[in-house]
């Protein structure tokens, strides 16, 4: 079983990703397109706070296991959630829109891959 091959606690954040992966795509179907979301503040806030999640759970997991899952962009995660908690004045809401589109699905893939 896969979950020997890390910590108790990277397990917990693995959890917290995969759950707010999924609240996002939850969110975004409120959205038909790219105009509509910018339009759209709730959602776009939620979008936010759980991209925030995601980025703050990473950076949380064990450095050990960050190195034997290089197939995770972690450093990439990480750094945008640093960059919507520091700089949310100027929050490129498209490039949160394109991360929803195109990277939360391969992650999402990942990670449940890794708590089975």
């Amino acid at each position: 079983m896969k979950q020997n091959l890390f910590m108790k606690d990277d397990r917990v954040y693995l959890e917290h990703i995969l759950e707010a992966i999924e609240k996002i795509e939850k969110y975004i179907k409120h959205a038909d397109d790219f105009e509509d979301f910018l339009k759209k503040d709730m959602v776009a806030d939620a979008v936010i706070r759980e991209l925030e999640i995601i980025g703050e759970a990473s950076n949380n997991i064990s450095k050990k296991f960050q190195d034997e899952n290089p197939d995770i962009p972690w450093r990439q995660i990480i750094g945008i959630r640093n960059t919507l908690i520091h700089e949310y004045f100027g929050v490129n809401k498209n490039v949160v829109w394109e991360t929803c589109q195109y990277d939360l699905k391969p992650l999402k893939k990942i990670v449940k891959s890794l708590l089975e």
